[in-house]
């Protein structure tokens, strides 16, 4: 069932379309080309982390990208406070994966929540003793860039450009 799901996502909106991303750190805006290949939308709950995580994942290693590993990881992180920290997680909430290849070795991933006027997604230094306050730093840690913009109707977008080239992840790069 979930191969036949990730080839329905694949044929209905990974029409494989050349497109313009409008992205950029919280502070300014840039124009990024790619390969639009999936969108996936999911309700806000806990479990559609696991189910962003092996859909982006799939999708990812059937456009032909090598390593996927870094960007499911990341993907968890922002879908996890997507459902945790927004309208996302309320009842009747969505959370919003799209998954962008931007070249044979760089995925662009969007993850859009139904957004909240308490909070805005920032990296926090966590206590050792913390159970939480991590996810952004993996996020900033393993994502080659990542930002943050506010779109209409309240929602949120967190975007990541991650490395798919095998053993070339952002964190390994800076080591």
């Amino acid at each position: 069932m979930f191969s036949t799901l990730i080839k329905a996502a694949l044929f209905s909106v990974g029409h494989g379309g050349q497109f313009a991303i409008g992205g950029g750190q919280s502070s300014g805006a840039s124009s990024i080309n790619g390969l639009f290949l999936a969108e996936i939308v999911l309700p806000g709950v806990e479990r559609s982390v696991a189910v962003a995580r092996r859909c982006v994942g799939e999708v990812l290693m059937v456009a032909g990208h090598a390593d996927v590993n870094d960007v499911r990881l990341v993907v968890s992180e922002l879908v996890t406070n997507a459902v945790s920290h927004t309208a996302s997680g309320e009842a009747g909430g969505f959370v919003t994966v799209e998954v962008t290849s931007l070249d044979a070795a760089t995925a662009y991933i969007e993850v859009i929540d139904d957004g909240t006027a308490m909070t805005f997604p920032k990296v926090r230094n966590a206590d050792s003793g913390d159970c939480g306050g991590r996810g952004l730093w993996l996020v900033e840690t393993y994502a080659a860039r990542w930002g943050v913009r506010d779109e209409g109707c309240r929602q949120r977008v967190v975007w990541a450009e991650m490395s798919t080239r095998n053993g070339a992840s952002a964190c390994a790069a800076r080591a």
